[in-house]
């Protein structure tokens, strides 16, 4: 009973300690620099996925980053807390491309930071790595492909012949590049990077898939900035 009412006592010090103002401060700052990542990330970001879904996660992600590091760094009895319940948590996401992981860790930086009351760092680096991003952002569009359209073609089909289906895509534009590869259970689905001359290929492609298998799912999605 003595142990448990210095473990309440401790507790009820250290949340007397925390600075409610500040943490408002720094929970704004903090979703307004998540805000601004995931509209950067939506306007210059080259994933095949869909990046508007994927960026409405930043601001929640940030913010409760944030009141994770700032609660527990007030208690040690929170922070031993926070290890034990992390060690029975497991953590799965479907990240299928390098790019969504770069923005996850920088949206948790932020957090990281800003729970630190180190806000100052939370700004500069946003704007350090996000002027970084946007400088290769500007180099790869110099080298992106001239006079032609540049697309993301998916694909779910039962073949498993994809040699020939990129030997086939090669054929008809000038640019192939395969992006993402799932493989299931009787399905196959893909994810290339092409450089459409003539809306004319577009139709002639999507007949020949179809020839190689009627119950194949095609789809060609506009992709801006995309470098070769």
């Amino acid at each position: 009973m003595e142990y448990f009412e210095q473990y309440v006592q401790q507790l009820t010090q250290s949340f007397e300690e925390i600075n409610y103002v500040n943490f408002l401060l720094n929970l704004v700052i903090t979703a307004v620099l998540a805000f601004l990542l995931s509209v950067f990330y939506v306007r210059l970001g080259n994933s095949a996925n869909n990046r508007k879904k994927f960026g409405r996660i930043f601001v929640p992600l940030a913010m409760t980053t944030m009141l994770i590091i700032f609660i527990v760094k007030s208690s040690v009895a929170l922070s031993l807390g926070l290890v034990g319940a992390l060690s029975i948590v497991r953590f799965r996401a479907a990240i299928k491309e390098p790019e969504e992981l770069t923005y996850l860790f920088l949206t948790i930086g932020l957090g990281l930071a800003a729970g630190a009351d180190e806000i100052i760092i939370a700004v500069v680096a946003f704007a350090f790595i996000t002027a970084i991003l946007f400088v290769q952002n500007l180099i790869a569009g110099k080298r992106s492909v001239g006079g032609s359209d540049n697309m993301v073609l998916n694909i779910s089909t039962s073949l498993k012949d994809l040699a020939g289906i990129s030997e086939l895509l090669s054929v008809h534009f000038s640019f192939v590049d395969l992006r993402r590869l799932d493989i299931g259970e009787g399905r196959t689905e893909a994810s290339f990077s092409v450089a459409v001359n003539k809306v004319e290929d577009i139709i002639i492609v999507r007949e020949e898939l179809l020839k190689a298998d009627p119950n194949m799912l095609i789809s060609f999605v506009e992709q801006r900035n995309l470098a070769i």
